[in-house]
């Protein structure tokens, strides 16, 4: 079996200004990814029925594994993460526009089914509640969230074309009848997607039972917001995957919601693009074999930090 090194680089080399790299565009954030050799053929293929793959290069075909838990694809479960962090990002370009609010149970309700069929009919309430008030009909961006003890949190933007009006609490927990909802602000939040989708992975420390983890755990401490206030809170990285039922749907949005954009322009040209913004993330990885060797340089900028 081909095995790949991987190396974490402190520097980045001398990159050809005129290679092609990958501008990804959502709302205030812009990535750019450089890579210095581009495979554009496919490797595999999915075969009928669904439960086996050909591997294109050498014919060999395999089974597909599949897990009980998310915990057993953290590729996949990164990938919409990361997923969602670019639909929000792509549809918050003002705070201002937007309520962030999460949806509780009052009892420990763990089933799935349950959980987006109570979400589809209080998105129908509030939606009717808006047009009721002449708040017009905002989208939506909601993300499903397990807690330790197993019930579920919806962790759900509304977004407004223009100033979001304000609600009171009690409204939506009235329209919400499961439990409780709380309302935040995102006012001192430059990144709305990254800031949100940190919650999805990680857990408060306190909510977690350090006594039954095998393995040292990765502390990282976060800002939040509470009571409208910054303060820090110490998370353990990683410890919620475990939670995700597999083939679960976390994320899903209204069809309104923008989504982002993706272009490949030369390395020279992304520069400019980006030139008025402010770099936020950089990583820089070599990939290689005996006979192959890829630079990979990720790039992170927010055109409102200053």
């Amino acid at each position: 079996m081909l095995k790949i090194k991987f190396e974490r680089l402190n520097e980045i080399p001398v990159l050809n200004p005129k290679q092609l790299v990958k501008v990804k565009e959502m709302g205030n954030i812009v990535e750019v990814q450089y890579m210095s050799k581009r495979n554009n053929k496919q490797t595999i293929q999915m075969l009928p029925g669904g439960d086996q793959f050909l591997i294109c290069a050498t014919g060999e075909v395999k089974d597909c594994v599949k897990g009980t838990t998310r915990l057993d694809n953290k590729k996949g479960l990164y990938k919409t993460f990361e997923n969602a962090r670019a639909i929000i990002n792509a549809n918050v370009t003002n705070v201002e526009n937007v309520r962030w609010c999460t949806l509780t149970y009052a009892e420990n309700m763990t089933d799935c089914k349950q959980l987006y069929e109570d979400f589809k009919k209080f998105n129908q309430r509030f939606q009717y509640y808006c047009k009721q008030h002449g708040y017009g009909n905002p989208e939506y961006i909601v993300m499903m969230e397990p807690q330790a003890r197993g019930a579920w949190h919806c962790h759900l933007l509304y977004i407004w074309k223009s100033k979001a009006p304000f609600i009171p609490n009690e409204e939506f927990r009235n329209l919400w009848g499961h439990g409780f909802v709380k309302i935040k602000k995102l006012d001192n939040v430059d990144n709305v997607g990254a800031y949100l989708t940190a919650y999805l992975g990680d857990m408060e420390i306190s909510e977690v039972d350090t006594s039954k983890m095998w393995d040292l755990p990765i502390v990282k401490e976060r800002e939040v917001i509470e009571n409208d206030k910054p303060i820090k809170k110490k998370f353990i990285k990683g410890a919620r995957l475990d939670l995700y039922p597999a083939n679960f749907n976390m994320l899903r949005y209204s069809r309104g919601c923008v989504k982002p954009t993706e272009t490949f322009v030369p390395l020279d040209n992304a520069r400019k693009k980006v030139s008025a913004a402010t770099k936020t993330f950089e990583s820089v990885v070599k990939l290689s074999d005996n006979d192959f060797e890829c630079i990979i340089v990720k790039q992170y900028y927010n055109k409102l930090r200053k």
